[in-house]
């Protein structure tokens, strides 16, 4: 049996996750083809092993993610792990996704994840990208009809917490200090690279809205190190990340600590932050993720790290 990974409260709810969870986006064929028994190992895997909370949607693999989550969970007791999906697009007949933040919308899309989960409820609920639909009508709907029907949810008992899921922290902050939420899965801007978020997390901290990080890797590069073609935001790294990733890499390699070690582990410091949601789409990378948790850091090395002026004042150390 692997350590165990502790929980954490979500919100002021009485729901609680572990600190280390699963994002399901790549076991929906984002980056290779694998099989559903792989997905299904995986997932079992993770249940197994205390890293029982899982971030889903209908985009990812245009409901292929929560159809396999479905296939793993259904022999699980329901108390055994938290689920999440999203609101905010729905997958047409022939695949197609498209944007619906309206009430029906909502309601028709908890329906039919809660069909291709193979569940009878889910834990928490999250808006999806609203700002890719367009920013200034979608803020104003969510504002006005898809979080008020994740409210009603809420009050009934039928979903224990509500938020939005995004890349960028400055719309969740309006939402925050318009609705209250009670999550937010903020992906690739609170990491050992960029630390934009800082007063937008420090408002979350002081008012009980855990922060579900993704993308702690930035979309690679802080995986892998900064070599030729290493990705940094969905694209190739441009020359001052390439640079500023060496330096962090060389401080890294001073105390024996892989790259990608040290980015968990600061990523998870904040103390908004209720649970880093890594993707994983095998039992050996989810295993892998487990053990890098667990890993021991010196003390020394964010304080060299920060010296060097490559982490921002006001960030929390581990």
């Amino acid at each position: 049996m692997t350590t165990p990974i502790a929980t954490a409260q979500v919100g002021k709810t009485a729901l609680h996750v572990p600190r280390l969870g699963v994002g399901t986006a790549p076991m929906a064929n984002m980056y290779a083809p694998l099989s559903d028994a792989q997905a299904v190992e995986m997932i079992q895997w993770a249940v197994e092993n205390g890293m029982n909370f899982f971030d889903t949607a209908p985009l990812y693999g245009a409901g292929l993610s929560e159809r396999r989550l479905g296939m793993a969970l259904k022999s699980i007791p329901r108390d055994s792990f938290v689920l999440q999906t999203k609101v905010g697009r729905l997958v047409r007949d022939d695949g197609s996704i498209y944007f619906d933040f309206s009430r029906d919308g909502v309601l028709r899309s908890i329906d039919e994840s809660l069909q291709r989960l193979q569940l009878d409820r889910i834990d928490s609920i999250l808006v999806h990208d609203p700002d890719v639909a367009g920013e200034a009508e979608q803020f104003k709907q969510v504002l006005d009809e898809t979080f008020p029907t994740l409210g009603e949810l809420r009050s009934q008992g039928v979903i224990s917490s509500l938020g939005a899921g995004m890349n960028q922290w400055q719309m969740e902050w309006e939402f925050a200090r318009n609705f209250p939420v009670d999550c937010f899965l903020l992906a690739g801007r609170y990491t050992l690279l960029e630390q934009t978020s800082l007063d937008f997390l420090a408002y979350c901290h002081e008012n009980q809205i855990s922060v579900f990080l993704g993308g702690v890797y930035n979309s690679g590069i802080l995986a892998v190190g900064a070599q030729p073609g290493a990705r940094y935001n969905y694209r190739e790294a441009p020359p001052e990340i390439m640079d500023k990733t060496r330096r962090i890499q060389e401080i890294c390699a001073r105390y024996g600590v892989p790259l990608r070690t040290a980015a968990m582990h600061f990523a998870a410091a904040h103390p908004a932050v209720t649970s880093l949601v890594l993707g994983s789409v095998s039992k050996d990378e989810a295993a892998d993720n487990h053990n890098t948790w667990t890993a021991e850091i010196p003390a020394a090395l964010w304080q060299d790290l920060r010296a060097a002026g490559l982490i921002e004042a006001g960030a929390p150390l581990p």
